[in-house]
């Protein structure tokens, strides 16, 4: 048997019915901190700190994502530098 139920909810609803918390918050403060950094009123280290300590794995995340950032470039014919 198979059956298939719809729900419309909006995303706020459906986090409160699943019992997630509200990151709205956070995400507040991370988005600001981001457009700061890229209008200049944040130095460049700040950020790569900020984001170092939120990548899952820390300093090893942070070269993977950097290789694969490398690689796809390399792809896309842009040239390190």
């Amino acid at each position: 048997m198979k059956f298939t139920v719809d729900v419309d909810c909006t995303p706020v609803e459906a986090r409160s019915f699943l019992g997630l918390p509200d990151l709205t918050p956070i995400q507040d403060h991370y988005v600001k901190a981001v457009l700061d950094a890229m209008s200049g009123n944040t130095n460049i280290e700040q950020m790569e700190s900020m984001l170092r300590n939120l990548s899952p794995f820390g300093d090893a995340g942070m070269k993977l994502f950097s290789n694969m950032m490398d690689i796809g470039m390399g792809a896309a014919g842009v040239k390190k530098g």
